[in-house]
């Protein structure tokens, strides 16, 4: 420290509420002189500022304050004035800084009362372990008990939770008369450690396990072979043995180290050496220098069991494992020696400091991946002990390596100096993306994020692109790519959410732990590690995206006007409105699978704001424009907390092709709030009575009582009919015969509108009503759909509509059905066993995704065809297809289903046309949705964006509306079993043509323009057309009337 400045980093490990900050005071100049505040920045390591003091004497006091959200009220900790003198300083670890316990034993209480068994077993196991080492061993059996089973991520989730309170002194170790050294410690963490690599090895392991194996690694001590010898950290017995330092001085390392240490080691005991170093180094000159320095080493050697080393002393740790051929280790350490020696220099540029930042993150990614490497191969089951400890090294460095700073100083430094290159955020999120994957969240996922964004890069912003603007495409391109890096931040949030907090308040509960402590403890995961990073760096990048689109952060699915109270629920479900709540209500949804029915909540729903991204043609999309619900998405930050702000008021909702508005409206009570038991706003004209609307725009047409059951057999594609077939197998018949005219037509631009139809064959109405009569269920059938006409919602409609699916999945159609099939495709022909209700695309009931399809499927297998055919069967009584008819005024025993067989297609890509532009109405516009693979991506509610275009029917102009950014393609593997599944690969859009080819974009997007129009005219009405791209073939699978 010589020199006339001294820099001096201060770390504070203390959370707060949301919106409250960490600020120091002290009696320095630099500390304010008690007048004005220093403020401390968040970092994944806790509260943080970099001081520059005058090197002197002279004792510094100081307190930290919290600052209140209103940036005005000051929160002073409690006790005296804290003092540091520049000369007298101890680094301790961080092991210690988190530190909680007390420092004179106090009497623990355990409340059992509620818990279930494994958490039940956990604490009463604590309850008879008062020692570090009985603790460790009541983690053993709750790992190794837990391994297989369905229990495996609730006994991962609860070590987790039980070692951090344990290392944070929160659960107390206590002696108990027992003597065990602190080799049996290591024995018990090299156990504990080999179950935990064998669970993270295995194919069936959770994403969320492997989050919570690498939350246990640090809080378990180290077995390297010094700490598994027979008498371990022998160094502290010679220590106290000195005659170079005072006898009381003797006699209290001895009792209050070294002996407690070989009875019964625990975490206290490092915070005890450490209060302990710190005083024999208070005073330079005080005790003997060849003491101090043997007490030194001996603390370095107490943290390195503890696994509580900094980062470079890891490194050194793990150097000998470490590939001798690479520079990966000094290049980092000398990147980081660098950075650190910055922070002393004076006027250093912008630019200087970035580089040299870039330089020390790229330098940890390498030497992460090193270290990555020679993990990957897995634990052997005869692996040698010192392999064991060296994994478990380098699992540890992994940690500690996230903690470093990375992308995170790098998008501070974006933040707050205002960076106007790409070039270096860009990086810095590759990197640390690339050090989530290497930490084992989705690394697939991450991979295919990192090479995207380095490939956006390389290409640069161009003039053009195609015959788009090439700043706007540049922009679409790389939006895409970080909404899905946003995404995947969130997943990740989203999983610790679901692991953490109510196991943390059980747990918390039971050993009466601090309500604070428990209140941010998943806060706390979150931001501490790279993840948090990553989170803030993609949104900073994101916001300066929409600001080159111009994009406000919406996408309407459903445009118009709404009013109604804005209420915020989790997902739509039935009940998520109280049914006290009478008035319009406009829903505010943290989540949708896509398969929801927005009147399922309540038939006074107005509008709804989805939280996340969907496919426009959904099937949550495709009702609500049925239902006339104005429906948006959301994914700006600010906005969502802006909405959220509005909870509870009346607002009016306007969703219109210039944008989206959420508005207080004026109600009678004058002051936009509106409460919501005293509701009596009138619903919109819209919902009306059910009943009403369905008669003058639906129309069911099924057979008649005595036909059902007499037909027989199996109908060709090109016979369907609506009374034996329904409207969607009638609709396939019918393109069928349209594909062989559209070979010979082309729009006005000379664009051919030619596709083709998958060969296919109808089981009619009819055939399930046989199986019922020979398996002798019929009555039973009839008598539970009777019920269920009447069903209350809540208990007893979910019961039957359960009954009634078991009974109808497990019939088998008549033998001869399988026979004609058998006739009408190839030999070993995969197939898709697809619904045809005669409740399902009909111009005022769409039905769209209410009742199953079955991929993959095959006639050689007799079993699991009959099996598919049963499930879409049953699928007529699902709980949402009941209350859907129910909405629709359909008698539940009108339902009829048919089953359409077709040839499976293993597509390139997948669409869904809209022949009306169902955000504008534009009348000239064909739009299409595109995903990868099979179409289910886009009817389901998968979270992300599929590819949009939009194609000109009188000019065919093509423009590029958005990219897209769906994690997985769903496709069906050539070689693979015909079993109904499909496999899931994970999507690098770099090597997408349709997102790197301007010309091959343009190509399909007039193609499918011409198809679309076509369909529209010969149909004699809008149409939503389903489709995919098979090598340059296009394929319609269906066609049914727009929702207006």
């Amino acid at each position: 420290m010589g020199g006339e400045k001294v820099k001096l980093k201060v770390r504070l490990d203390h959370q707060v509420e949301f919106g409250e900050h960490v600020a120091i005071l002290g009696s320095a100049e630099e500390l304010g002189t008690w007048k004005k505040t220093v403020m401390m920045d968040w970092t994944e390591n806790g509260w943080v500022c970099d001081l520059e003091l005058e090197s002197n004497e002279e004792p510094i006091e100081y307190k930290f304050v919290i600052i209140g959200k209103d940036k005005k009220n000051l929160t002073w900790e409690i006790g005296d004035n804290r003092i540091f003198k520049l000369e007298e300083t101890v680094t301790s670890s961080a092991f210690v800084d988190q530190w909680q316990g007390k420092d004179v034993e106090r009497k623990s209480n355990w409340d059992t009362s509620g818990l279930q068994e494994l958490v039940l077993k956990l604490v009463k196991g604590d309850q008879s372990a008062r020692n570090w080492w009985r603790k460790l061993e009541v983690v053993r059996e709750l790992v190794v008990e837990n391994s297989e089973g369905g229990n495996r991520l609730e006994a991962l989730t609860y070590s987790a939770i039980y070692l951090k309170w344990i290392n944070t002194g929160q659960i107390p170790c206590f002696e108990d008369g027992g003597h065990r050294r602190p080799n049996r410690h290591a024995e018990i963490s090299r156990l504990i450690f080999r179950e935990l690599e064998r669970i993270a090895c295995r194919k069936d392991t959770a994403p969320q396990e492997i989050l919570l194996i690498r939350k246990i690694h640090p809080c378990l001590p180290s077995f390297k072979a010094e700490f598994t010898a027979s008498v371990p950290l022998t160094r502290i017995r010679d220590i106290a043995h000195r005659n170079d330092i005072p006898h009381d001085l003797k006699q209290e390392i001895k009792h209050n180290i070294q002996n407690k240490l070989h009875r019964n080691a625990g975490p206290e005991d490092l915070v005890a050496t450490e209060a302990m170093l710190e005083r024999i180094t208070q005073t330079p000159g005080e005790y003997s220098e060849a003491f101090v320095e043997q007490f030194k080493i001996f603390h370095q050697e107490l943290k390195d069991f503890f696994n509580a080393g900094s980062l470079e002393e890891q490194l050194e740790s793990i150097s000998d494992s470490l590939d001798g051929s690479s520079s990966a280790l000094s290049s980092f350490l000398e990147s980081k020696k660098v950075l650190d020696n910055m922070g002393v220099k004076i006027n250093i540029s912008e630019g200087e400091w970035i580089s040299v930042l870039m330089k020390t993150i790229l330098s940890l990614n390498g030497l992460r991946k090193e270290i990555v490497k020679g993990l990957e191969s897995g634990l052997r089951n005869d692996a040698p002990d010192a392999a064991i400890a060296m994994r478990q090294k380098a699992n540890k460095l992994l940690n500690a390596s996230e903690a470093v700073g990375g992308a995170g100083r790098l998008a501070e430094n974006v933040e707050h100096k205002n960076a106007s290159s790409w070039s270096d955020p860009i990086g810095a999120l590759v990197i640390g993306i690339h050090q989530v994957g290497l930490s084992g969240w989705k690394p697939e996922e991450c991979r295919a994020i990192g090479n995207e964004l380095l490939a956006w890069q390389e290409r640069g912003l161009l003039e053009t692109d195609g015959s788009e603007d090439g700043k706007r495409i540049w922009g679409l391109r790389l939006k895409a790519t970080l909404d899905r890096a946003k995404r995947l931040t969130e997943e990740y949030s989203e999983a610790l959410l679901q692991i953490f907090p109510r196991n943390v308040q059980i747990l918390g509960k039971a050993f009466g732990i601090p309500y604070n402590s428990m209140r941010t403890y998943a806060e706390a995961e979150i931001r501490a590690g790279v993840i948090f990073q990553v989170s803030k760096l993609s949104t900073l990048l994101l916001k300066a995206v929409r600001n080159i689109l111009g994009s406000q952060g919406w996408d309407i699915l459903v445009p118009g006007e709404a009013f109604g109270t804005l209420i915020q629920v989790e997902n739509i479900v039935s009940g998520s409105v109280a049914s006290s709540v009478t008035g319009p209500v406009i829903l505010v949804v943290n989540k949708a699978d896509g398969d929801e029915e927005v009147t399922a909540a309540g038939s006074n729903i107005a509008g709804v704001i989805l939280m996340q991204e969907l496919p426009h043609l959904s099937h949550l999309g495709v009702r609500a424009r049925q239902e006339k619900v104005v429906f948006v998405t959301c994914e700006d930050d600010d906005k969502v907390a802006d909405i959220k702000r509005m909870e509870g008021k009346f607002v009016r909702l306007e969703a219109l092709s210039a944008g989206v508005n959420l508005t207080p409206a004026l109600t009678e009570h004058g002051n936009g709030n509106i409460p919501l038991e005293n509701q009596s706003t009138p619903v919109p004209s819209v919902f009306g009575n059910a009943k009403e609307n369905s008669t003058s725009s639906l129309t069911v047409k099924t057979a008649n009582s005595n036909q059902v059951g007499s037909t027989v057999g199996v109908i060709p594609l090109a016979d369907a009919y609506v009374q034996s077939s329904g409207a969607k197998a009638t609709a396939c018949g019918r393109l069928a015969s349209l594909a062989a005219a559209s070979n010979r037509v082309r729009n006005d631009q000379g664009v051919p509108a030619s596709f083709h139809v998958p060969a296919g064959a109808i089981i009619p109405f009819g055939t399930m009503e046989t199986a019922l009569e020979k398996s002798r269920l019929m009555e039973t059938y009839k008598s539970l759909v009777e019920r269920i006409e009447t069903a209350e919602i809540n208990g007893e409609l979910d019961e039957l509509c359960t009954e009634l699916q078991g009974i109808i999945s497990s019939l088998n159609p008549p033998k001869e059905i399988p026979e004609s099939l058998a006739k009408l495709f190839p030999d070993n022909a995969r197939l898709m066993v697809r619904s045809s209700a005669n409740v399902e695309d009909l111009a005022g009931m769409s039905a769209a995704g209410l009742y199953e399809s079955i991929p993959n499927v095959s006639l050689s297998n007799l079993v699991t065809f009959g099996h598919a055919v049963g499930r879409v069967w049953g699928s007529l009584y699902t709980r949402r297809a009941v209350l859907s008819r129910r909405a629709a005024g359909v008698p539940q025993k009108e339902a009829a289903m048919a089953v359409l067989v077709q040839e499976m297609i293993s597509p390139d890509l997948s669409f869904v046309l809209h022949t009306l532009s169902p955000t504008d109405k534009n009348h000239n516009l064909v739009e299409a949705e595109i995903a990868s693979g099979l179409g289910e991506t886009l009817a389901s509610g998968t979270r992300g964006t599929p590819w949009r275009l939009s194609s000109g029917k009188f000019d065919g102009v093509v423009c590029t509306l958005a990219f897209a950014n769906f994690s997985e393609e769903l496709v069906v593997h050539g070689g693979g079993p015909a079993d109904g599944h499909v496999i899931r690969l994970t999507v690098d859009y770099s090597k997408k043509p349709l997102t790197i080819d301007p010309v091959f974009r343009q190509q399909l997007g007039r193609r499918l323009g011409a198809v679309g129009f076509f369909l529209e005219q010969k149909f004699g009405c809008a149409q939503d057309v389903e489709g995919c791209l098979v090598g340059k073939d296009i394929f319609i699978v269906q066609t049914r009337p727009q929702p207006q």
